[in-house]
């Protein structure tokens, strides 16, 4: 299974990107840790996993949280770094565990998490949630567009090479 990361980082109107490693991440927190390591107003980490799932995870400066967003709930069951988004954003859906506590958990398919995370970027809500549920947009297509109206598709590009 083959995954795309990046940061990418906005100080004084200017975008930069980096290429990233998200293999040693265990959880939200340590992928807000990874974008902390980088410099700018607005940072960004973008996933995307085998035309399956989009990922986008926010720490702006002078933040202690990070915002988090996933395209497609469901692939939090295949997927480890999709389950990983999923865990911290508490978003498991509904499920019967009946006797059985070992079950693991089943995500709903729709997007979910924090939808306005690019909203001020030029992505509303309504549009972000549109294009994840339309039919035959893949994930990496999400990002494109996301980075297209914030002004960074160029080095979005430039690292998915």
């Amino acid at each position: 299974m083959s995954h795309f990361s990046a940061v990418l980082t906005r100080s004084g109107g200017r975008w930069q990107g980096h290429d990233v490693s998200i293999d040693d991440c265990e959880s939200l927190t340590d992928l807000a840790d990874l974008l902390g390591d980088f410099s700018g107003g607005v940072r960004l980490l973008v996933i995307e996993q085998d035309d399956e799932f989009a990922a986008i995870v926010r720490l702006d400066s002078g933040e202690d949280e990070p915002r988090a967003f996933l395209s497609d709930g469901h692939a939090a069951d295949s997927y480890p770094i999709a389950a990983m988004i999923a865990e911290d954003l508490d978003a498991v859906g509904p499920r019967d565990l009946g006797e059985d506590d070992d079950v693991p958990p089943v995500h709903e398919s729709a997007p979910f998490g924090d939808a306005e995370i690019v909203d001020d970027l030029g992505t509303s809500p309504a549009d972000l949630m549109s294009m994840c549920v339309h039919q035959g947009t893949l994930p990496v297509d999400v990002l494109v567009a996301v980075c297209e109206k914030a002004g960074c598709a160029e080095q979005f590009e430039d690292l998915r090479g």
